[in-house]
């Protein structure tokens, strides 16, 4: 697979990364761990050298798979993970005291089997800490060795540009996909002026660009998708069009509406690598493939035609999750 950078940090990467949260958290029940283990190691395999971790995802037990995971070959991937809820709890509010911040470094450093985090992202931006203490701390544990690169996700441009100021963000990990392109308004024109990596989470709307969701579709009790407004069964109906045209543009290309979605992502920027989640093989495989496919300019005008036709029914988060995005 081939690599990029992530803006102008000089962080190489794998052009499609792979997301672990799904493995044990959020997206139904995940697979065991030693199937988590394994499927990591297969990405790894098939080229891949970035993987996306958190403290919050379990809370904990992903970043212990991820590090066992990775641990015979850590020299030759790079790992993120995040700190900023309080207690490592996503639904416990925020915390990015820099004592906080600290503690979570070292507490990730022994989960993950490792003397430094490549990548060591603010996962909420938290109103209640100046943006420059945030920064001046992890700029602290990079002097300190414990870290190597500084990243934000789901942070406003204001919050981009004070951190920024303070220490160089290599990456901003955002929402973005199809079905989701708020990030075109500011923040990746503002990510090209400085030079920062951008990393789409949810790069597949969750699975719904896969084409493999419709109306009729169930999650798991646990699944988030149940609380999540776009995924109601009318939202769903509504949104399908865009996955109707996407799929036909993947069979006259003989590939599939998810690897038309990466493919597309990969096509915006250089550096933006998007992070897709999956806890099946033959879904990794398929993702994957989406590297090797070269859209033509008709084929991206045919897709932007189809954006401009398009508008997402039902909102990305449910109230109280949208409160703590894009500060």
């Amino acid at each position: 697979m081939e690599k990029r950078k992530l803006g102008k940090s000089g962080l190489e990467v794998s052009a499609l990364g792979f997301g672990c949260m799904g493995l044990n958290f959020g997206i139904g029940s995940g697979v065991d761990r030693q199937t988590a283990i394994g499927l990591i190691r297969v990405a790894f395999e098939r080229g891949v050298t970035f993987f996306d971790t958190a403290e919050a995802y379990g809370p904990f037990t992903n970043e212990e798979i991820v590090g066992e995971a990775l641990a015979p070959i850590r020299n030759q991937a790079v790992i993120a993970t995040k700190f900023g809820f309080r207690d490592g709890n996503s639904t416990a509010g925020l915390d990015s005291r820099p004592e906080r911040i600290r503690a979570v470094a070292d507490a990730s450093l022994k989960r993950l089997k490792t003397d430094r985090i490549d990548l060591f992202y603010q996962h909420r931006v938290d109103p209640n800490v100046p943006m420059e203490d945030v920064a001046g701390t992890v700029k602290d544990l990079i002097r300190q060795g414990k870290v190597r690169h500084f990243g934000l996700s789901e942070a406003g441009v204001e919050s981009i540009r004070r951190a920024h100021a303070v220490q160089p963000v290599t990456a901003l990990q955002s929402e973005y996909s199809l079905w989701w392109r708020a990030p075109e308004a500011e923040i990746l024109p503002l990510c090209e002026e400085l030079g920062i990596g951008f990393v789409p989470f949810s790069p597949l709307g969750k699975g719904f660009l896969t084409g493999t969701i419709d109306e009729t579709t169930t999650f798991a009790k646990d699944d988030f998708r149940n609380v999540v407004p776009r995924f109601t069964a009318e939202n769903r109906k509504a949104n399908q069009v865009i996955v109707d045209r996407i799929g036909a543009i993947a069979a006259e290309k003989k590939a599939t509406p998810a690897q038309i979605a990466l493919a597309w992502l990969l096509a915006c920027k250089p550096w933006i690598v998007p992070i897709p989640g999956t806890t099946k093989q033959h879904r990794l495989e398929e993702n994957l493939g989406a590297a090797a496919i070269v859209l033509s300019q008709n084929e991206l005008q045919q897709i932007a035609d189809a954006l401009m036709q398009f508008q997402p029914k039902g909102e990305r988060y449910p109230a109280h999750l949208a409160a703590l995005t894009q500060k």
